[in-house]
């Protein structure tokens, strides 16, 4: 027997990966605009954990991995950042040995298991018809899987790295660029003060979207990026060169955390890896800021320069949602439920050419989103290129 129903059905969302500005929004828009339509919201707790870690009995306490969603509990929470949901990384196809729930342990003993059989039993024990997951690439290929199985999935793009293939724009990503803008310019007191050179670690692990918005906007005089392997000394002789030309004697360069030098690989800050394989990463920044200080001498008529360095990392992505990162989580969770009023399914809202729409589910796992170097990237200069905005999109940069 199914825990819940009504006449129109049951909707389930839920929040996986990194948490960015948005996400309360965008569960917001859903829970009101299907509520209104006749359904009923079923908030998944801790991403697709919630789904793995739910015990089919009824008098078990499930309240960690749902909840139900009213209009009183996403307005208290649809303006603020962060998912009240909570997020995870859990991959239910890639479930190691010891993650597996006790109550399954009998059952999946290998040293990776799929759990999926046990999330369609779940989804079906709870009675969700529709599911919205809202995610970067990896959390919805896992939505693709379950659409591949016969759930009834619509998705939506959420990263700050903005990498999500198939759409122009991913929830977090205007917060990020803001927080890292406002950011810089803070610290520019400082390196100006002491005639330094700034160094900014910014998230991006295979894409430099959030490295080449802010260099663009004036915050960086240089930015390097995952998709160019740079020349350390380059960096280190354009630096030199824009800080002479600044009256307060400094410059400033934003590194994505993917980046990497000539000749080297992305530097982790330890070998494990998540659900669905990656290693952190970590320590590039340090690494350039060393690197800087050591060669500033060889352009700087013998004399060191020192460095200001430091990781932004989670500041750009805690807070409050920004204005764009409050209206496009509004549109798409609309557009979500647009799609399940038309019994539409297997799709993806995008933003695309300044214009909501929708694309098939399958395009997260289709192609990788970066950028493309030879039209926005001046591997000479390391910074961005552009020559005209005519017809270019809000933000530019796209991979299409």
């Amino acid at each position: 027997m199914t825990q819940f129903a009504s006449k129109k059905g049951v909707i389930g969302i839920l929040t996986g990966g990194g948490d960015v500005p948005g996400l309360n929004p965008a569960i917001r828009a859903v829970t009101i605009r299907a509520l209104r339509e006749g359904y009923q919201v079923v908030g998944l707790r801790r991403g697709w954990a919630g789904l793995v870690d739910l015990v089919r009995e009824n008098d078990y306490d499930n309240s960690a991995n749902f909840q139900i969603l009213s209009e009183e509990i996403v307005n208290r929470a649809g303006r603020t950042g962060g998912t009240f949901l909570h997020s995870s990384r859990t991959n239910p196809a890639k479930v190691k040995k010891s993650a597996v729930p006790p109550h399954l342990a009998g059952t999946y003993a290998a040293d990776t298991n799929d759990l999926t059989p046990e999330v369609l039993k779940n989804l079906d024990w709870l009675g969700v018809n529709y599911l919205i997951p809202i995610g970067g690439d990896d959390t919805l290929s896992y939505g693709v899987r379950l659409y591949k199985e016969g759930v009834n999935v619509v998705s939506i793009p959420k990263t700050m790295d903005n990498d999500v293939p198939g759409t122009d724009y991913c929830i977090g990503f205007s917060t990020a660029v803001t927080r890292t803008i406002q950011m810089t310019n803070d610290l520019r007191t400082s390196a100006g003060s002491h005639e330094r050179f700034l160094v900014l670690e910014v998230f991006g692990r295979y894409a430099g979207f959030t490295a080449m918005l802010p260099t663009m906007a004036g915050a960086a005089n240089r930015c390097v990026i995952p998709e160019y392997k740079f020349d350390i000394e380059r960096l280190a002789e354009l630096l030199v060169a824009d800080r002479r030309q600044n009256p307060s004697r400094y410059s400033v360069v934003l590194v994505s955390e993917g980046a990497m030098f000539q000749g080297g690989e992305m530097i982790f800050e330890r070998e494990t890896r998540d659900a669905y394989g990656h290693k952190k990463l970590g320590g590039i920044g340090d690494l350039v800021a060393n690197k800087l200080q050591e060669l500033s001498p060889k352009f700087n008529n013998g004399k060191t320069i020192e460095v200001i360095h430091q990781k932004l990392g989670y500041l750009v992505r805690c807070g409050d949602p920004d204005a764009i990162d409050s209206i496009v989580p509004m549109a798409y969770g609309n557009l979500a439920l647009d799609l399940i009023l038309n019994r539409i399914h297997g799709r993806l809202v995008v933003l695309k050419n300044g214009r909501y729409d929708n694309m098939p589910i399958e395009t997260v796992i289709a192609s990788k989103k970066f950028v493309n170097v030879e039209e926005h990237y001046n591997t000479e200069r390391l910074r961005p290129h552009y020559s005209s905005f005519e017809m270019k999109p809000l933000f530019i940069m796209t991979s299409d």
